[in-house]
């Protein structure tokens, strides 16, 4: 039986960079297909999984990294997805969420076949992690009211690459079941 995560990609956020302006209404408009996923999958014992970028401070734990984002710019985009108690974390430098971290040892030790990618940003960091994933051979969904963009345009090609070239589903947050 297939097993999959949710991982959120790069939403503890400060929204302090020179894209926000263009993210941030995208981030709003994906917010509540993420933490509608969020809660499903908590409720389903999916295992949850963070992977965020630490800013280049390398000293950082996931609370910090959680408590820089919420004195951000922007809180009230963080504060509905905020990491709970049970929540897995992975640390990031790039735009994969496989480059670099030991995410593929944590799913193999869950015991992982498919993923559900949200978070941000489509067209860079969801695009890389799901050609990655692919390469892994584990399965990919990418929930297209679950994710922000910078570039619509450039957003709906990654939709595209990653169906046509990774075989992954691209499918709205309602029809995802655990």
């Amino acid at each position: 039986m297939a097993k999959d995560a949710l991982v959120v990609i790069d939403m503890l956020n400060t929204y302090r960079h020179e894209d926000a302006e263009r993210l941030v209404p995208s981030v709003t408009r994906a917010l509540p297909g993420i933490v509608d996923l969020l809660r499903r999958a908590r409720a389903a014992g999916v295992p949850v999984i963070y992977a965020n970028d630490n800013f280049g401070r390398w000293r950082s734990h996931h609370g910090q990294i959680l408590d820089m984002a919420l004195s951000g710019d922007h809180p009230e985009l963080v504060e509905p997805v905020r990491p709970d108690d049970d929540s897995l974390f992975v640390v990031k430098a790039r735009h994969s969420i496989f480059y670099e971290t030991p995410l593929a040892y944590l799913l193999r030790g869950l015991e992982v076949d498919g993923l559900v990618l949200t978070g941000q940003v489509t067209e860079q960091c969801v695009l890389y992690s799901a050609l990655d994933a692919h390469i892994r051979h584990l399965g990919v969904t990418v929930p297209r009211d679950a994710v922000a963009h910078i570039h619509g345009d450039l957003a709906d090609a990654a939709l595209r690459m990653v169906e046509r070239n990774m075989s992954g589903r691209i499918v709205d947050a309602a029809d995802i079941s655990w």
